[in-house]
């Protein structure tokens, strides 16, 4: 009787003059093979305790060598928000149009921070990480999957801080800076779905430039210029209705459409000024989440195989 397919094609070595011992390598998978984008998800989700991990871990561990530790992941952000406030908001005069200023710009610079960090920790994830991409095998996009949440966890205890900042100083009134109470309710749980909806931009941005990060170093650079000029327009430090008295409308419609602005104008609008924000704000927001994960998904599954090679 003839042999099985598997049985005559597996290899076998030669112990010793008695023992031979076979390997039936039909099991074996090729590391970094791209599965079906379906099975690419299910990977994903199967190896979601791996990303809760090594976000947390990666968190505790930054700022280690610091004698102050994590205090400066709350204290950078402060002496930045200080910096811009001197800076544009009192010597550029860029509070006008602005009500309560001071809570526009710590909502603007802190929430941003988080922001540009999600972004650039994601598209450097696969290009800092070859060693595990060549060792392992397992779902490649878990790892800027993994930074942009790792984002989040260090920005928690920011954002504590900024609520309490916002709350307790944000309508102090410096100069002629317009104010308005601040009014603490149920409407700050804004902030949370405001930033989920962040949270699912920052991944898609991050796969599709994780991806040309690492087949092209270069763009790494490019990112760095590219969120200096996504910060400025964002409206971060200054009103976007300044645009309207210079005859620059256009510039007014780009913002209304950009992720990063819609997501502090409702924090902002709910925070400082006790709305629930623009429905327009959402629309587009949600719009965003939705489809640059699916696409950036995508973009990076259809890399995968791609991943780990030297160049």
């Amino acid at each position: 009787m003839a042999a099985p397919a598997a049985e005559r094609h597996a290899p076998s070595f030669q112990l010793g003059p008695q023992r031979v011992i076979q390997m039936d390598g039909s099991t074996l998978v090729r590391v970094g093979a791209r599965p079906s984008l379906l099975q690419y998800v299910r990977d994903i989700w199967t190896f979601r305790h791996f990303l809760r991990y090594d976000a947390h871990a990666r968190t505790s561990s930054q700022n280690n060598l610091d004698s102050m530790g994590r205090v400066w992941m709350v204290l950078n952000p402060i002496l930045q928000a200080a910096v811009y406030f001197f800076i544009f908001g009192y010597i550029l005069e860029t509070h006008r149009d602005v009500v309560n200023f001071i809570g526009y710009l710590i909502i603007g610079v802190l929430t941003f921070r988080f922001i540009s960090g999600a972004v650039t920790s994601g598209s450097n994830s696969i290009a800092n990480n070859q060693q595990v991409v060549q060792a392992f095998n397992f779902p490649r996009a878990c790892l800027p999957i993994s930074a942009t949440v790792r984002e989040l966890f260090a920005t928690v205890p920011t954002f504590f801080v900024m609520a309490v900042l916002v709350y307790f100083i944000g309508d102090y009134q410096v100069g002629d800076m317009e104010r308005a109470e601040i009014v603490f309710n149920w409407k700050w749980l804004m902030f949370f779905p405001a930033i989920f909806l962040a949270l699912l931009v920052m991944t898609g941005f991050s796969l599709i430039l994780a991806r040309l990060v690492s087949n092209f170093n270069d763009v790494k650079h490019i990112i760095t210029i590219g969120t200096r000029l996504w910060f400025y327009a964002s409206a971060v430090i200054f009103s976007v209705e300044r645009f309207a008295d210079v005859g620059h409308d256009w510039i007014i419609t780009v913002m209304y459409f950009n992720p990063a602005f819609c997501v502090l104008d409702i924090i902002r609008d709910a925070w400082l000024y006790d709305g629930l924000g623009d429905p327009f704000r959402w629309i587009v927001l949600a719009s965003w989440g939705v489809g640059s994960l699916v696409i950036g998904l995508i973009i990076f599954w259809r890399g995968e195989e791609t991943y780990g090679r030297e160049r």
